[in-house]
């Protein structure tokens, strides 16, 4: 058995940006500080929602090793090092085991893309240049490769690949991966809509959207289902379904940046070419977050 990287909630958190489009550590060390305080299990930093592709790999490494150092052990940090340049991300792969991170989030290549050899060998490549654990992170709608469940299960052969990070939406093959892999790959969520679904199939939790603006209730519908209350946990999941899909009204990480600002972060505005919702959209999100009670 692998023991998973993480029980419940992991935030993909986002990366606060001033107004000169600079990274604002000063306002993610409060953002940092209020998702510990609210009960997530673990910080994904440099994700896609931190807005991993438009950071430079100087700035990019300068988060990971900012925010393994501010939260100083207070929970799980896993760095987001993946590329579709295999050499790059056992660059950057390296750089974040130095720094301390817990463990690796490794996204397919894209763009370029490979085959599901290529997948092998990719993540073959960077397990061996590194000493942390490995989650994969199979996105295909973004990446335009899907790593199937028979691939994952190979890859699962090496010793530190702790788990994969699923949003392909397809349950059918969350299944699958379940099956052939058994406890040698943990599973978490990519999707918040799927987080019980997931857990259904065999999934230890979610990497979350959600979570930047509800910490403390991504959590409790994981915890909620991993002590027993299955039901407790779909209710919960029904509740915040709504603001989950509405987080999604436009190209991930516009609408939860503009939902971290609404409830009173100075979250900044994404990188281009990420542009502002429109005011159709900001004033869903709005009544979406006042629904909630998020917002006055």
């Amino acid at each position: 058995m692998k023991e998973p990287i993480f029980t419940g909630a992991a935030v993909a958190i986002i990366t606060p940006m001033n107004d000169d489009g600079s990274v604002n550590y000063e306002e993610f060390a409060k953002f940092v500080d209020w998702q510990i305080e609210n009960g997530t299990d673990a910080i994904v930093i440099c994700g896609t929602t931190g807005e991993s592709s438009t950071l430079d790999v100087d700035e990019h490494l300068e988060c990971i090793k900012w925010c393994i150092d501010y939260v100083n052990g207070r929970c799980k940090v896993i760095a987001g090092t993946g590329s579709n340049s295999t050499a790059s991300a056992i660059e950057m792969s390296k750089e974040a085991c130095e720094y301390g991170a817990d463990a690796l989030l490794l996204v397919t290549p894209y763009y370029n893309k490979t085959s599901q050899r290529g997948l092998v060998a990719h993540y073959t490549a960077i397990h061996d240049a590194t000493d942390k654990p490995l989650i994969l992170y199979n996105v295909p709608s973004r990446t335009g490769v899907n790593i199937l469940p028979e691939t994952a299960a190979e890859i699962a052969k090496l010793e530190r690949v702790n788990g994969i990070k699923e949003a392909s939406g397809n349950l059918e093959q969350i299944a699958k991966i379940h099956e052939l892999c058994g406890e040698s790959l943990n599973i978490w969520s990519g999707n918040d809509d799927q987080i019980v679904d997931v857990l259904d199939r065999g999934g230890y939790g979610v990497i979350s959207v959600l979570s930047n603006v509800c910490p403390r209730e991504t959590h409790d519908i994981v915890a909620t289902y991993l002590n027993g209350d299955k039901e407790g946990a779909r209710a919960l999941m029904d509740k915040y379904m709504k603001l989950a899909k509405t987080l999604f009204c436009d190209v991930n990480p516009i609408p939860v940046k503009e939902a971290v600002n609404m409830i009173g972060f100075n979250a900044g505005h994404c990188r281009l070419p990420l542009i502002d919702m429109t005011d159709e959209n900001k004033a869903k999100m709005r009544d979406t977050l006042k629904e909630y009670g998020l917002i006055k």
